[in-house]
């Protein structure tokens, strides 16, 4: 059986089991497996219906909610390759990808979501649908559960890239991948909850886009297992929907770890100053301790009683684990979880490696790092550092575009190795660090090599209400930086001051320019999960950079 098969196994073997629940204004919303199974036919039906036939692309362009995962599944029972778009993106972007891929339907969630792609694609557009439509359908009888036969080189899913420089390029997955992937996250899973009675659920709490490849992923393998996969419906309710949910592990990146770190900071700032001494000291034995330097002793348990243990009951009673990808995670903010009581295990991939190349074992994993490849996945370092992987879960290549395909492989006796564009090293454990991209390496006038993430990654933890960091100079005589929020030039200079404190003088910044606004995705300096457009950033603040150039710094 492939993987879709299997879900839908999975789903027919227990009619009456909660499968997906959405959180709305503090209550559940949810589906049994026979509730999710007749909208799934419904949606079957409705594909029939309209003649879309195997092979072609369809987009969806929906915030998260169970109706999506229902036409997922749907379409791609049906032959029908998913095209899945982010809904915040502009919908200029959003055509551009949907002529690429030479889209026969876009199915929306509403009728704002429908009409943006329509202003921007006022002639020859194809059908524009929404759920509604959709799921009114009532499913004839000739649809079962079982999906149309495939073979493991159909593709299953075209998923664009985010574009941190150049057009996106649609990444094709195909069913081999799947099958590879899906049981290697349930395996990991498996490790995680295995003290859990096989007929409890897992209890899983998902507030990522599912049009995103990591994120996709948890949708299938929470379907394949026996989990309740509750969905946040509104960001600014974060906090409480994840208290309600009340999960077992949940998918994060890294900016929401590392906001509640800094936020939890903030608020002990606050507080009286015995309370601070305590958090301070328990934390400071914490470390201690981690590093092999002897016991926490007293003043962890002290801390531990009075502060910890109420902060991770905040976060999550039933926390198991807060697993994170998209990005490196800092190591602080790892320690800082894991002296709370709470896991936070790393994922590493990209959508052209079905989302996952490494995680991290839950009973042995090491902070600041990605963990092991994962079965049946080769990696290996190749010229510059880069980081080279191949296996069963490599993308079938780019929608429509061959050069770029076979400029991302490096070909050698034993078959093709994909080319991250990612610069790590490894440890004698197996476990894999990432350092760097490879194309946002700064080359100095000096002829230094400065990766800027690490640098970035410094200045951030060192200040907590920044918003982003971008270090620029590339042929030039030495470093810059943006930094984005309410700032004053003290609070960044302070926090600059730490950072350079700890370089080699060619990775020190020696100027700033502070940019109250933020960048965001709406403004098109971030991407559509949050990555920097550097080239864009560059260009955007050209003026601003120059100015730090004009006078001499040393």
């Amino acid at each position: 059986m492939n993987f879709l098969e299997k879900i839908l196994q999975q789903l027919t073997q227990t009619p009456n089991r909660s499968v997906l629940q959405e959180v709305r204004d503090g209550q559940f919303v949810s589906a049994t497996c026979a509730q999710f199974l007749q909208q799934v036919r419904a949606a079957r039906t409705f594909i029939r219906q309209s003649g879309l036939k195997k092979g072609d692309r369809c987009g969806l362009l929906a915030p998260n909610s169970i109706r999506w995962a229902a036409m997922d599944l749907a379409l791609m029972a049906e032959g029908v390759i998913v095209v899945p778009l982010y809904s915040r993106q502009a919908p200029n972007e959003l055509v551009g990808m949907l002529k690429d891929c030479e889209a026969a339907m876009v199915i929306c969630g509403d009728e704002t979501l429908r009409d943006g792609i329509a202003n921007n694609w006022p002639t020859n557009s194809p059908p524009l649908i929404l759920f509604d439509q959709v799921f009114a359908t009532t499913p004839t009888s000739d649809i079962g559960d079982t999906p149309n036969p495939s073979a493991d080189k159909d593709i299953v899913t075209i998923i664009y890239t985010s574009g941190t420089s150049g057009e996106p390029k649609g990444v094709m997955l195909n069913v081999a991948n799947l099958n590879h992937m899906v049981p290697c996250t349930g395996s990991r899973l498996d490790q995680l909850m295995e003290s859990k009675t096989e007929q409890t659920a897992d209890q899983v709490f998902h507030y990522l886009p599912f049009c995103f490849a990591g994120s996709w992923i948890l949708l299938l393998t929470a379907l394949s297992r026996n989990s309740l996969l509750s969905l946040s419906t509104d960001l600014n309710k974060l906090a409480d929907e994840l208290k309600l949910a009340a999960p077992n592990y949940c998918l994060n990146v890294p900016t929401l770890l590392e906001r509640i770190r800094t936020g939890v900071e903030s608020q002990i700032a606050t507080k009286p100053a015995f309370i601070q001494s305590i958090y301070h000291n328990g934390k400071a034995a914490w470390l201690h301790q981690y590093e092999s330097k002897g016991r926490a002793g007293l003043a962890f348990k002290l801390a531990n009683w009075l502060i910890f243990a109420n902060i991770k009951k905040k976060i999550g009673v039933n926390l198991r684990a807060l697993i994170c990808g998209s990005a490196p995670l800092a190591k602080e903010t790892q320690l800082f979880f894991s002296m709370l009581g709470i896991k936070v295990l790393q994922v590493y991939g990209l959508t052209e490696t079905t989302a996952i190349c490494t995680m991290d074992d839950p009973n042995d994993f090491t902070p600041g790092r990605v963990g092991p490849a994962i079965p049946g996945i080769e990696m290996k370092l190749g010229e510059g550092g880069e980081l080279l992987i191949r296996g069963p879960h490599i993308f079938a290549g780019y929608w429509n575009k061959p050069e770029a395909t076979a400029s991302s492989l490096l070909p050698d006796e034993d078959g093709n190795w994909f080319r991250t564009g990612d610069q790590g090293d490894v440890d004698a454990k197996g476990n894999w660090a990432i350092t760097g991209r490879i194309k946002n390496l700064l080359i100095m006038k000096s002829g230094h090599n400065v990766a800027p993430e690490p640098i970035e990654e410094k200045v951030l933890f060192n200040l907590p209400t920044a918003q982003q960091c971008v270090v620029v100079g590339n042929d030039k005589g030495f470093l810059a930086a943006l930094v984005t929020g309410d700032l004053t030039n003290e609070q960044v200079q302070t926090a600059v001051d730490a950072v350079n404190a700890d370089l080699p003088h060619y990775k020190r910044i020696l100027a700033f320019h502070i940019s109250k606004e933020p960048l965001t995705i709406e403004s098109g300096l971030l991407t559509a999960n949050g990555k920097l457009k550097r080239d864009v950033i560059n260009k955007h603040f050209a003026n601003e950079i120059e100015e730090l150039y004009r006078s001499p710094k040393g």
